[in-house]
């Protein structure tokens, strides 16, 4: 089991990483059930562990991680 694997996340929580993934995943053509799209999940989850806790702040540091 991961370390985000372990959070726990209120109701609202789950919409804004659900919203930011759905997004991300949706812009760039990605299956949410790939592989890929796991991966961006897991991404997610750590970003909002961080401090990301609004749908376009995900994104946007989504999209810089995509650019490292």
């Amino acid at each position: 089991m991961t370390a985000a694997a372990s959070l726990s996340f209120q109701p609202d929580d789950v919409d804004v990483l659900a919203g930011a993934l759905y997004t991300w995943c949706a812009e760039r053509n990605i299956k949410l059930r790939s592989q890929q799209g796991l991966s961006i999940a897991s991404i997610a989850i750590d970003l909002y562990h961080a401090g990301h806790h609004t749908q376009d702040d995900l994104l946007v540091a989504l999209h810089e991680r995509e650019l490292h």
